[in-house]
């Protein structure tokens, strides 16, 4: 039985058996290979969202009208990776079997493998849209495997080739670009191809993963791996928006906020807004 949290993303506040869509929390950074503080993105999403309208402009749409409930954050084990990421993935198995579609809130980047294990275990021809500024692609870093470096490798494993679709990549090494080319789908810089990549998805299972970074640390500096020449915030927002309308998404994450490396809030806000406009997507009409 799902239980509703008091403290909720905006108006995120249906009943879990009338919700079609459940928010939930992964405060998890035990990976993290900069700076850390990712562990307190999603609450600080929850606490700011208040500061903000529920209603888009962009979409003419009110998240008062949805069904989507908020759960809360999960109690993670910081002491012990992959039972943190087990504990993700049962949850989000759950939310799954109620015939729900879970949203997780980062977090680093590891907890998209939590989540995006369950997805996989009830939709095994699911593909994932990828928007980040890292590869997140190495084998292993400094030895170890479950790193939010080697998130998307981890991930590769479980889909296997040609079902990674990854927009506004900018950083990585030379051996993560050189084994993506035989194994994913990168588009570096921009969101340049994703209209045509969800007229190729059309149909198909999408779990969508986004890394906040991807953004300009110039408009988004509250994020542990900061890397500049990244996206504007309104091309995040119309490109989020298209994914959540077009695809056939399953599952979804926004991740990698570090809130307190900008005291300004203004990082904060944009998470917020871009967490709003999905909600928003995913609950309306989608387009043919």
């Amino acid at each position: 039985m799902l239980n509703k949290n008091i403290e909720t993303f905006m108006a995120c506040d249906r009943e879990p058996g009338e919700a079609k869509i459940v928010l939930f929390g992964a405060p998890f950074d035990s990976t993290t290979s900069f700076r850390p503080g990712t562990r307190f993105g999603s609450g600080a999403i929850r606490r700011e969202s208040y500061g903000i309208e529920c209603y888009s402009p962009y979409q003419d749409a009110d998240l008062e009208d949805t069904a989507v409930t908020d759960c809360g954050d999960l109690e993670l084990s910081f002491g012990d990776t992959g039972k943190a990421l087990e504990d993700i993935r049962g949850f989000a198995a759950r939310i799954l079997g109620e015939e729900k579609l879970p949203f997780m809130l980062g977090g680093e980047h590891l907890v998209t493998l939590g989540a995006f294990s369950a997805v996989y275990e009830k939709y095994p021809q699911v593909h994932i849209i990828h928007f980040d500024a890292h590869a997140d692609l190495r084998e292993e870093y400094l030895g170890v495997k479950l790193s939010h470096a080697c998130v998307l490798r981890r991930c590769w494993e479980l889909a296997g080739d040609g079902r990674i679709h990854q927009f506004g990549i900018r950083s990585g090494d030379r051996e993560e670009f050189r084994w993506g080319k035989d194994h994913v789908n990168t588009n570096k810089f921009n969101f340049e191809g994703l209209a045509e990549t969800l007229d190729a998805l059309k149909g198909k299972p999408v779990y969508f993963t986004l890394d906040l970074d991807v953004l300009d640390p110039g408009v988004f500096p509250g994020t542990g791996t900061p890397e500049p020449g990244g996206v504007s915030f309104d091309q995040l927002r119309e490109a989020a928006t298209m994914v959540c309308s077009r695809a056939d998404v399953v599952g979804c994450d926004v991740n990698e906020l570090s809130p307190h490396y900008d005291q300004s809030g203004v990082s904060t806000a944009a998470a917020c807004k871009i967490v709003r406009e999905m909600l928003l997507a995913l609950s309306g009409d989608k387009k043919k």
